[in-house]
Formats: C-alpha cells, structure tokens, sequence
C-alpha cells in the first residue's frame, strides 16, 4: 500500500510471520467454504490463508496493493476486489454463500467493519481479525465493566465473542503507539432478536450515551410510561445489564410503546 493510502487509512502492515499465521489459524472453516481478507496489503496474512480448505478473496482499495497482489499471487487474482469494502453489497460477489471475514483492520474503520458484519450476518458465520487492544476488548467484555459498552452488547446479541491474543507494536510498520488485540466472533445458532432490532440499537445506544446515569434518566427521551418507569430494571445503570437483560428491557419498551 502506499504512503498515501496508509496515511488515508490509518493502517499497520503486519511484518512478523508467526502472528499472521496464527491469525489465520483463528479461523475455525467450519460452516463455510470462502473467505473475504480485508486490507491485504503485500498479503503477508494472504499467504497463510491460501493454504486452507477455503476459497480465499480479498478486498483492497489501494492500487499499488492491488498491483502487487496481481503480480506475486497469481492464482489469487481473479479474486481480488478493488472495492471498499464499506460500500460493497456482499451478494454482488458471493449471492448466497456463507463467507468469514478476516484481516488486520485499519484502527479508524475498525468498528464501521464491525457494524457492517453486524448488518450482515446472517451471510457471515464468523469474523476474525485484529483491532487496537482496547477496541478488541470492549467488544468482548462482559456486564459489570467500565469498558463494557454499545459495542460489547452489539456484536454479542449476534455472536459469541472470544478475546484470542494481544500483538504488540514492535511487530508492525509503522509501528502503532498502542498495543493490538485478535479477536473471533462466532455467529449465535439463533441470531435473530425476538424483538424489533432497531429499537434494540436504539436503546442499547440511547443507554450508553449517558452511562453514569441510572436508566431512568437515559431513556428518558423514548418518553416511557410512568408505570413503565416504575420497574426495578430502570433504577440499574446500562453497564449492570447483560445481553438478555438489554433484549429484556427493549421487549418491556416495546410493549410499553415509544411516544416520540
């Protein structure tokens, strides 16, 4: 990738072999025959991911990467997407097939490649990949924490989320000033939501955008009943809530009524 490009993005390229190989052994292949690499770079993580069981795509929006890619992957290059990956349709390149997504994030899209699995799930069965440590450790904490969050409870409704291991600076170039995290989200047997999906974002948004208030003062903007206000779950703050807890409550708002 280009100095251009790598400013654009924000991104780290991977130089130590033993730690893209064991990001690609993240990966579990099971419920799925492809793969989509984003932000392969010079492919260093590419190269461990052509020798699996799977077909191996990526996506890459910087030329000189591409080039590259093109001209030390042959096999690969039929499969190549000169695309963003923000802004591709998934069922353009794979219809109906089940693909995991994979790769070593640029930090300031990290979470927009989240939210985007997130939308998508039910054609990603499972998603490995590395973000800034902190990052990946929100995503994966459970109720009870400081950094337990929007994100944390988002990706968990959907997928089971594993912490794999911490990647320091040293093995990047540029180096970043924090360390990275791997993480793996496996896809829930049940990922759909028993209540309406856009309410729960909303709530679980709408709760964290003011986390040291109790609940009752950070929903107080979907207008809640007074009789709905009087259950004991509003006088608990958002990060004291589990997932279930979260889908519990929307189910209450969403019998409630939102009075917008």
């Amino acid at each position: 990738m280009s100095v251009r490009a790598k400013k654009h993005l924000g991104q780290h390229f991977l130089k130590d072999e033993e730690i893209a190989k064991n990001i690609a052994d993240s990966l579990t292949l099971k419920g799925y025959n492809d793969v989509l690499e984003i932000g392969p770079g010079m492919g260093v993580l590419t190269k461990y991911l052509l020798k699996k069981d799977v077909v191996t795509h990526v996506i890459e929006i910087d030329w000189d990467s591409v080039a590259y890619l093109q001209a030390n992957f042959l096999h690969l290059a039929p499969r190549i997407i000169e695309k963003d990956f923000l802004k591709i349709n998934l069922k353009d390149y794979f219809k109906e097939n089940q693909v995991a997504i994979i790769g070593n994030f640029p930090y300031n899209i990290s979470t927009q490649i989240l939210f985007k699995t997130l939308e998508n799930r039910e054609r990603i069965p499972e998603f490995a990949g590395m973000f800034q440590k902190e990052v990946a450790q929100r995503i994966a904490e459970k109720e009870g924490s400081k950094i337990y969050g929007i994100l944390s409870v988002l990706t968990q409704a959907f997928y089971d989320v594993e912490y794999l291991f911490t990647v320091p600076p040293t093995v990047f170039d540029p180096p970043p000033k924090v360390d990275s995290g791997v993480i793996r989200l496996t896809r829930k047997e049940n990922y759909t939501l028993p209540v309406d999906e856009k309410l729960f974002f909303r709530v679980v948004k709408t709760g964290f955008n003011q986390r040291r208030k109790m609940l009752r003062g950070s929903l107080k903007s979907l207008n809640l009943s007074d009789k709905l206000r009087e259950d004991p779950i509003f006088v608990m703050r958002p990060e004291q809530l589990s997932v279930s807890s979260f889908i519990e409550l929307t189910a209450k708002i969403e019998q409630d009524g939102i009075r917008d």
